[in-house]
């Protein structure tokens, strides 16, 4: 029996590998390598800086959640300092290790209210939650919608003007811990979630969505973008006009969706993960393989993290307001950054984040 069981595990790595495919780019590729590129470690021992923003009150930033359960800011000093701003936990020791996630907090959506400087965060085990502009201890806001826990909570955008926050909860059977779980199973279990900052009251806009993850609002505010990361595609939920309510695909793309990000020209960065795998969907349609893999005496969340990882480099998209491809932006050998979780552009750079990554990359694109 165990004979047969390292054999299908090795028959298993052996396909993976040998048949990943990646979908290709189209034409209007940028690659990082034309671009100053500064490296700016987080330091601390601390890694992915998921998302970030900066305030709009004072302009200090970036901020950025990381993987020990702080977020941490920026100073505007030569030496590139980061401080920490505020914690989603009051439980600091041993926080570090995605073991200690559950614990210590993993802040991932990041989003600050222009009229407060209060921070909205998206915690992945702690749902939505507030800190004033001075940091310290955030404050749970929403721990469960209709009833039910959130228990991936992911990534959010707020609309100012109607005082409403639209997030995500990735699943309701996996953590963070076991995202890769989420997109090996194609588990279809997440939600679009609005609450309402004046009634407290939150409402499910969708259910049955594909590990629903980046979101991001409108210029105009008549509709909201969610990615759908093991689909590789961006959703657009219509707010407003003669659509209100319906859902369509916006944009398919070359790799999985992390977070989405609007600009100052209403148009939207997509950071990617890593390209899309063609062999996936040959594991969905084939159920048989995850339920074996699942039985087997092995980590199946690190090895499938591995073979993701096969190849990594940077990948993000900038979309137009109708959803078409404007430009890919690519490290393809992945030497200055890749596993990119978030794509913000701001006073002509980009900064990009990773889930994996000790550090964060800031591009000078002015005059490109």
């Amino acid at each position: 029996m165990l004979n047969s069981k390292l054999l299908l595990i090795a028959s298993m790595a052996v396909l993976l590998v040998s048949v990943l495919l990646f979908v290709g780019f189209p034409s209007n590729n940028r690659s990082s390598d034309d671009l100053y590129v500064e490296v700016i470690p987080i330091g601390g021992g601390a890694i992915g800086p998921e998302s970030f923003d900066f305030n709009p009150v004072d302009g200090t930033g970036p901020y950025t959640g990381v993987s020990d359960g702080r977020i941490i800011k920026l100073e505007a000093t030569e030496e590139r300092r980061w401080t920490d701003f505020a914690v989603t936990s009051p439980e600091r020791k041993s926080c570090g290790g995605p073991e200690m996630e559950h614990i210590c907090g993993r802040p991932l959506g990041l989003k600050f209210d222009e009229r407060t400087g209060h921070l909205y965060i998206a915690d992945a085990y702690f749902g939505l939650l507030v800190v004033g502009s001075n940091g310290g201890l955030a404050t749970s806001m929403v721990s469960k919608a209709q009833g039910l826990p959130l228990l991936f909570t992911n990534s959010l955008d707020l609309d100012p003007i109607n005082r409403l926050i639209y997030f995500t909860d990735s699943s309701q059977r996996y953590t963070r811990r076991d995202h890769m779980l989420v997109v090996l199973t194609n588990d279809k279990t997440g939600s679009l979630i609005k609450y309402d900052l004046d009634s407290k009251e939150v409402v499910i806009l969708l259910h049955n969505l594909t590990f629903p993850n980046g979101v991001a609002l409108s210029q105009d505010g008549n509709f909201l973008l969610v990615a759908e990361t093991t689909n590789c595609r961006i959703l657009r939920y219509w707010l407003k006009t003669t659509k209100v309510g319906t859902l369509e695909v916006f944009a398919d793309l070359p790799g999985f969706p992390d977070n989405i990000k609007r600009n100052q020209n209403g148009e939207f960065w997509v950071a990617m993960y890593s390209r899309r795998l063609k062999i996936l969907r040959w594991i969905h349609l084939n159920r048989w393989i995850v339920n074996a893999l699942m039985k087997l005496p092995i980590d199946l969340v690190k090895w499938s993290s591995y073979i993701a990882k096969v190849g990594g480099e940077g990948l993000a998209a900038k979309l137009g307001v109708d959803g078409e491809i404007l430009e890919i932006l690519e490290d393809a050998n992945g030497k200055i950054w890749k596993y990119a979780s978030e794509v913000m552009e701001r006073d002509e750079s980009l900064w990009i984040g990773s889930v994996e990554n000790p550090f964060v990359v800031k591009l000078n694109i002015e005059d490109q």
